[in-house]
């Protein structure tokens, strides 16, 4: 691919950081190329680096923008908490879309975005992540159970008790005594690529400080480590409400900063508010 000129951003959402590409007016990366183009940039050391690539791309009509995302390891994802974040950000204070009410068109449903400004630079970002589903058959897990819920799964020769939940993209919820002592570099993998799950899961540890107040720790599908995981924190306070663990408004600690998340329902399901800020790092072109 010669992409030489080609411009980019560089954002982050608590510490997860993308590389943003603007095809909102045209396509600058062919479909069959940007799986090779998000993995070559991630490259830590040896290109841009980042976690993922976000492409901001044009809605079918669904929603205002529409917001696409691949993983480090070229593999698309359905949604991202940080993710959808940057991307606000980027479209508001580019002046692509200034609205304070953004309509996101993504894979795992509309997102809608609450936009905090002050001088016309976005500051904080409350997303409406939609509801939530518990169900096996929809994350997708291998399972006779309709729900998993603090249920045992062999792992790595041990016995790990975890839940569950799709908010749109699939999360493994293990909660703890203590996030420092998990070992994620044996567990994080095992479990995102374990047989059960066939689409693999992204999976967080959560050590609950209090029913108003947890920690976190997260290994992403198709990025592993990560300083901060949206859905992620949402997921976790999500099972944590649902299994009467904590509380409907939550403050969610990460490696990277904080999440706000408040969890509502709406018929017989779950769904949750989630706010943040994101930042740009720079900008920049490809030599």
């Amino acid at each position: 691919m010669d992409l030489k000129g080609l411009e980019f951003s560089k954002m982050h959402g608590l510490g997860n950081d993308y590389v943003v590409i603007d095809e909102s007016q045209e396509i600058k990366i062919t479909e069959e190329s940007k799986t090779e183009f998000s993995i070559e940039v991630c490259r830590r050391g040896f290109s841009i680096g980042a976690d993922g690539v976000i492409f901001v791309t044009k809605t079918d009509g669904k929603g205002d923008i529409c917001f696409r995302i691949f993983n480090a390891d070229g593999s698309e994802a359905e949604m991202c908490g940080n993710g959808i974040r940057c991307l606000s950000k980027f479209i508001y204070d580019k002046n692509i879309i200034k609205k304070d009410l953004i309509d996101v068109e993504t894979l795992g449903g509309i997102k809608t975005v609450e936009v905090t400004s002050e001088n016309g630079i976005s500051k904080l970002f409350r997303v409406d992540m939609g509801l939530s589903t518990f169900n096996t058959s929809d994350i997708p897990m291998i399972s006779e159970n309709d729900e998993f819920l603090e249920d045992r799964l062999a792992v790595d020769g041990e016995d790990i008790c975890l839940s569950v939940v799709s908010v749109g993209n699939p999360h493994a919820i293990i909660f703890v005594d203590s996030v420092d002592s998990v070992d994620l570099d044996r567990f994080g993998p095992a479990i995102e690529n374990h047989e059960v799950f066939p689409e693999r899961i992204n999976v967080h540890f959560v050590e609950i400080i209090s029913d108003k107040e947890i920690k976190m720790l997260t290994w992403e599908r198709g990025a592993g480590y990560t300083h901060a995981c949206g859905t992620g924190a949402t997921s976790s306070v999500l099972t944590g409400y649902k299994l009467s663990k904590l509380n409907s408004k939550v403050f969610v600690h990460l490696p990277g900063g904080e999440l706000e998340i408040e969890v509502y329902k709406k018929n017989d399901s779950l769904g949750a508010f989630m706010k943040g800020d994101a930042q740009l790092v720079f900008d920049g072109k490809l030599n």
